[in-house]
């Protein structure tokens, strides 16, 4: 590989790599270039890329001839390079120097190629990246994806950055999960018509505690499942901007920043459109906000990889763009000086139905990933009817089940005596396993039987029936009221039916069930056996109409 080739940065597409560098760089290139020309041979290159995810050490330069050497970055003090502006970490001493190599060499699963073959990867801002997250002989990438809490529980739309955070992850990589203390002040105008309402502080602190705990109870993979798996941290960007000053960005960081290259942001440009709503200067700056997270976490924390949706791109490449320009800057002209940083860039596409609307919504609104807005039960429910054009594109995305696997159960959906929704089973389990655990997904199938009219066999327990109770209608009557009172008349009274002879009707049709079991007489009255553990009745009539009777 020529010289040049390691000091540009690069955006690319899968198919296509872009190269963006400015008249001064290409300069400075064509100079290390010409220097190093002679020195360069088949063995410097492979030492060059066994060292691009670090910066360049005393130890590893006294091995490059002179020629070479002189055009380093982080070279030895006598070059004075001046850059960071908000961070700093001290050089790296000899015994630093194996970090370079991976000392636990061992088979790396190409997570790049994992995520194309399942539709989850969109753009890459370089395809060197396919190579690198795949070599044993590298350390492993540390991979971040941002969640701003402008809600105090992430949302379906929001699993995909997770998930592909869990592949990373179970290739052997170390995954950060960057909650937005800082950039949820501003709010991203990505995909965003009108400005987003401003949080007071109360209600963020709030959204930061419940969205890193998700995050982190999500990814931390339990024994077995993961054994492979890298570390998981979560942080906040708020504990590196609260000491930055307004001077000291704009010095720093706002100098290095193109008001064309912003301008030319797809999230900006759609908001430009509206001339009576705009932006705000708040809004414009925000991907510049995003950009230098990437710098901090690249220096402070060894962060080379940023991922999101493809609505992100240009927030991303903000902070590759900033890496490039910040790190490696003489403080006598400015020029780039040597190879560039490798950092990386990584989106994967919305997550939408086969009909092009987003997928994540229902109609009670958004697809909360924390149990206490959305039951175990209701999230199983919702991917338990997912359409057949849709399922198998969902197992690809949306769960760890092998290529093979799911094929299979493609093949299955074509054949005679396939059971329907088999396929949407399998989805609902493993989705609702990842984001809820075991033990939500035992919840969701236990509340899924007990809501089956007629499945007597399934015993129902007063804890059963109170964890569906947020998903369908209740009423508390008192225990008197209840005991002996003629079953029709409870069904009236609980309000589940509008009057007597309704209540009649749905009962020679067969559509009345007391806990499950069919009523088959109008004489039957209340007895005590049939309040659940003294506490719950649960009615039903016809397949979908319940009422959860609280007894006091």
């Amino acid at each position: 590989m020529a010289f040049q080739e390691l000091c540009v940065s690069s955006c690319t597409h899968p198919k296509q790599i872009k190269q963006q560098h400015s008249a001064q760089q290409s300069t400075h290139i064509k100079m290390a270039a010409a220097a190093g020309a002679g020195a360069i041979n088949s063995g410097l290159r492979s030492l060059l890329l066994n060292t691009t995810l670090r910066p360049f050490t005393s130890s590893l330069l006294r091995k490059l001839p002179l020629p070479t050497y002189l055009f380093l970055p982080n070279t030895p003090s006598h070059h004075n390079f001046s850059h960071r502006p908000f961070c700093s970490i001290s050089p790296l001493t000899t015994s630093q120097e194996d970090n370079f190599i991976n000392p636990n060499s061992k088979s790396r699963p190409n997570v790049l190629h994992i995520l194309e073959e399942r539709g989850l990867l969109e753009s890459v801002t370089s395809d060197s990246l396919r190579s690198v997250c795949s070599d044993p002989s590298l350390v492993p990438l540390k991979v971040y994806c941002g969640f701003d809490p402008t809600a105090e529980s992430l949302h379906l739309g929001n699993l995909l950055g997770i998930i592909v955070l869990s592949w990373f992850l179970r290739c052997g990589h170390n995954a950060v999960g960057l909650i937005g203390g800082a950039t949820g002040r501003i709010g991203d105008p990505s995909g965003k018509s009108l400005e987003r309402p401003e949080l007071d502080l109360v209600t963020l602190e709030k959204n930061i505690s419940g969205i890193a705990g998700i995050v982190k109870k999500i990814l931390v993979c339990s024994p077995g499942v993961c054994e492979n798996a890298g570390e998981v941290q979560i942080l906040n960007n708020y504990d590196w901007w609260k000491d930055v000053k307004f001077l000291d960005f704009l010095r720093n960081v706002g100098r290095y920043a193109r008001v064309g290259t912003m301008m030319s942001k797809e999230s900006v440009k759609k908001r430009l459109e509206n001339a009576e709503q705009g932006m705000s200067y708040a809004e414009f700056t925000y991907q510049l906000l995003q950009g230098y997270d990437f710098v901090h976490l690249y220096e402070k924390e060894g962060v080379n990889v940023q991922i999101g949706g493809s609505d992100q791109w240009g927030n991303i490449t903000a902070g590759t763009d900033l890496i490039r320009r910040l790190i490696g800057k003489s403080s006598e002209n400015g020029a780039v000086v040597g190879s560039v940083p490798v950092v990386f860039g990584l989106t994967f596409p919305l997550l939408l139905k086969s009909d092009g609307t987003k997928f994540g919504k229902s109609e009670d609104g958004a697809i909360w990933l924390s149990a206490s807005l959305l039951s175990p039960y209701k999230f199983y429910q919702y991917f338990f009817t997912v359409p057949d054009d849709d399922v198998v594109r969902f197992l690809k995305i949306l769960t760890f089940l092998s290529i093979e696997e799911i094929a299979e159960l493609e093949r299955d959906m074509g054949k005679p005596g396939y059971v329907p929704n088999t396929a949407q089973r399998r989805l609902a389990e493993e989705v609702t396993r990842f984001v809820h655990g075991q033990e939500g997904l035992e919840e969701a199938l236990k509340a899924t039987e007990a809501l089956k009219p007629g499945n007597a066999d399934t015993k129902l327990d007063w804890k059963t029936i109170e964890g569906i109770a947020a998903d369908v209608p209740s009423c508390s009557m008192n225990y008197d009221s209840v005991l002996n009172i003629p079953i029709l008349d409870l069904y009236v009274s609980s309000g589940l039916l509008e009057s007597k002879s309704a209540a009649r009707r749905m009962l020679k049709q067969g559509g009345l069930y007391l806990n499950n079991a069919k009523v088959d007489s109008e004489s039957k009255k209340i007895e005590a056996d049939d309040i659940v553990d003294d506490k719950v009745i649960l009615l039903s009539a016809g397949k979908k109409n319940r009422m959860v009777v609280r007894i006091s």
